[in-house]
């Protein structure tokens, strides 16, 4: 696969937005993106929004070559959307494939900066909780359950990210080949803990940089309790599951 060099960035990128109600936010997002990254392609894969996003993608899709779209017949879930993009991806020639939301709170002025960090790593995570980062009208409840979240994944995976359940991040091409995605189940939180913990097993670098984050403006959040209960279990299994592979090495005896 050629992969260009372009300002120091690898060439093609694919920005995979995925979809449910949000026609208020789609354009302005691509937009934005496209004001930012001239020659970033976009994949919006909609989950049969019934606020006719799907509708829309096509418009945009039709006036803009760069614009793609991918209908599903369901709404199967943020982990399953990505999937599916990742794998629309993949039987193309992109190079690097990003993720972000649609709702505003993934600044794309912020892309070029995870993009610039690709060169010297495969997984790049966008950060709220590294120096510079920031979150911005989020409530405080929200951001006690972010920074908790990730403080219990660190502890439980040993994990040295300090934003491993974040959404806005860059992988090269390569990470996601490795990666058996058709084995992935998770979905909300624990998808992007999983992916991340995925890609450190798997030997990949992954670093991160600043962003800011910033609460949606227009429309409803996604967040459900069902979300943080199936991280906290998952997150909790993939640990104890860690712990056991290191005692066992530790008495097994060596030849």
């Amino acid at each position: 696969m050629d992969q260009q060099q372009g300002q120091g960035q690898l060439q093609p990128v694919l920005v995979v937005i995925p979809t449910y109600n949000e026609r208020e936010n789609l354009e302005p997002i691509v937009r934005r993106l496209h004001a930012v990254l001239p020659d970033a392609n976009v994949l919006v894969v909609d989950d049969g929004s019934p606020d006719g996003t799907g509708d829309l993608a096509d418009e945009l899709s039709a006036a803009d070559e760069r614009v793609h779209v991918l209908h599903r017949t369901e709404k199967a879930g943020l982990g399953a959307a990505y999937i599916a993009g990742f794998g629309w991806a993949l039987e193309r020639d992109y190079a690097v494939v990003v993720e972000m939301d649609a709702d505003g709170s993934h600044a794309p002025e912020d892309l070029p900066r995870l993009l610039g960090a690709l060169p010297d790593a495969d997984l790049v995570l966008g950060s709220r909780y590294v120096p510079g980062g920031s979150v911005v009208n989020w409530p405080w409840h929200r951001e006690f359950l972010s920074r908790g979240g990730n403080l219990y994944a660190r502890l439980a995976l040993g994990a040295k990210p300090k934003d491993i359940t974040g959404g806005y991040r860059a992988f090269r091409r390569e990470v996601l080949e490795k990666l058996k995605l058709n084995t992935v189940a998770s979905q909300g939180y624990c998808f992007q803990i999983d992916l991340a913990w995925r890609t450190i097993e798997a030997g990949f670098t992954v670093v991160e940089v600043p962003i800011t984050f910033a609460e949606r403006e227009r429309g409803e959040s996604k967040m459900s309790g069902n979300i943080v209960r199936e991280a906290y279990l998952r997150v909790t299994k993939w640990g104890l599951r860690r712990r056991g592979s290191q005692l066992k090495s530790l008495f097994t005896p060596k030849r």
